[in-house]
């Protein structure tokens, strides 16, 4: 079974006082203490980054590292990335994670996870790069498309509604035809992907949504049923 959990916002590192998004990734694993290995490439492998990562982790029953690639902790990266049970994904510059991943190994690493049933999870930057396309701001000017690795097909917009620009820059690149058609969604919203299929889709916030972007002769914006993890 191949996992992908997308997070369009949320977490540890925007919510860190709201657990739910994080505690529903490591229970995905079905292990009483599943190993997560952090991945802050797209931020630059942030210390204050990864040490809110561990802040987080450490108290809950799972077994935390992480992997910098601007200080690695082995020459052998597949084989200390493919003994883990969850891979999360932090937020950043997703141009600048895919070019790293690409010249250390890991794209094709993490697809080796991901198909020997290693979960992979991830927040905004960590979000889009499963898709085929992703809507970022990594150039610094704007929101524009990027191609990403593939696992998950179509295009993903997190932030939907966390910044004011991502709906209307997303909807207008669907429309003109520069991006795939796609999953966007809110800051706090999860979409869970078995074998490349939606599965579930959860949120740690009561009123937070994803929604099917679609273009024919106009947007199409269909709200896909959300499931809220609080009480």
């Amino acid at each position: 079974m191949k996992q992908i959990i997308a997070l369009g916002g949320g977490g540890f590192s925007m919510e860190p006082e709201n657990p739910l998004l994080d505690q529903y990734i490591l229970k995905q694993a079905r292990k009483t203490t599943p190993k997560i290995c952090f991945l802050a490439t797209a931020s630059g492998d942030s210390e204050n980054y990864i040490a809110r990562f561990y802040q987080f982790f450490e108290k809950q029953n799972c077994q935390p590292s992480h992997l910098s690639l601007f200080n690695p902790p082995t020459r052998d990266l597949e084989s200390f990335l493919l003994e883990k049970d969850i891979i999360y994904v932090g937020g950043g510059n997703t141009k600048n994670l895919m070019i790293l991943w690409q010249e250390w190994g890991i794209d094709t690493i993490l697809k080796k996870a991901w198909e020997q049933g290693i979960i992979l999870a991830g927040i905004s930057a960590g979000s889009i790069c499963w898709f085929e396309e992703g809507v970022t701001d990594s150039y610094g000017d704007g929101l524009e498309p990027l191609k990403c690795l593939g696992l998950l097909k179509g295009s993903n917009c997190p932030h939907y509604d966390g910044e004011s620009d991502r709906r209307p820059a997303y909807q207008q690149l669907i429309a003109t035809n520069r991006i795939t058609p796609g999953v966007a969604t809110d800051d706090g919203v999860a979409l869970h992907f078995i074998d490349q299929k939606i599965s579930h889709i959860v949120s740690s916030r009561a009123n937070a949504k994803a929604y099917k972007v679609d273009y024919d002769k106009n947007i199409k914006e269909i709200e896909l049923a959300t499931k809220y993890l609080g009480s």
